[in-house]
């Protein structure tokens, strides 16, 4: 395949989830307050809530841990970035190139949660030196410019929820909690299914020299 047309692909995956991710996330935020119920469809809920940590609503300690993480995930999304230029340049499986395409999307959409919605926004989940922990805010946030906190120190968006529980068999004392608490975005889901289709489909996509990462 075309140099041009490995590209293509690439930045319209990147755009597609960026783009999807960030109307979500724009909309939820400035229409619903912080907790909100937005859609109920069994298995499927939409619930807004705001992650000062990881993926999947992970935490990751103080406001130094949420910078500390911030800037690792701009360290790693521009290091992704020169990969995905590699693997263009030396003709790499189409597929391969979608799949890292779609983790570097995925931290991408991330970052512009962290380092701009913290300024872009009125209010936001902050970190308390007096309470020692992450404190919500109460109403709906207005996109007005003003601010609630610093440069990279900005909450992810989450709201996407699958709740289904372990039946009443289950071992292990699992019976009746939730399989998969964690609430989790377009951004997190686009990292992990690039990630499982690395993994399925390896042999069949990645060479040997696609990981020697910035070897000629």
């Amino acid at each position: 395949m075309k140099t041009s047309t490995l590209a293509y692909l690439s930045v319209i995956t990147i755009l597609i989830v960026l783009v999807v991710d960030q109307v979500l996330k724009l909309w939820i935020k400035s229409s619903f307050e912080l907790s909100s119920l937005i859609l109920d469809c069994g298995v499927l809920k939409l619930q807004f809530i705001e992650n000062p940590g990881m993926a999947f609503g992970w935490s990751f300690g103080n406001i130094w841990g949420k910078i500390t993480l911030s800037v690792f995930r701009v360290i790693a999304v521009f290091f992704i970035g020169i990969y995905i230029k590699r693997l263009i340049k030396t003709g790499a499986h189409a597929f391969f190139i979608v799949c890292i395409s779609l983790v570097f999307a995925g931290a991408l959409g991330n970052i512009i949660d962290s380092a701009l919605y913290g300024l872009l926004f009125d209010s936001g989940t902050t970190w308390s030196d007096q309470y020692q922990g992450w404190v919500p805010y109460f109403g709906v946030s207005s996109m007005d410019f003003s601010g609630y906190t610093g440069f990279l120190q900005g909450c992810v968006v989450d709201m996407i929820h699958l709740e289904f529980f372990w039946p009443s068999w289950a071992p292990f004392n699992l019976a009746g909690k939730e399989v998969f608490p964690p609430v989790f975005n377009i951004a997190d889901f686009s990292i992990s299914f690039g990630v499982c289709c690395i993994i399925v489909f390896y042999k069949k996509i990645v060479r040997d020299e696609d990981f020697k990462f910035f070897t000629k």
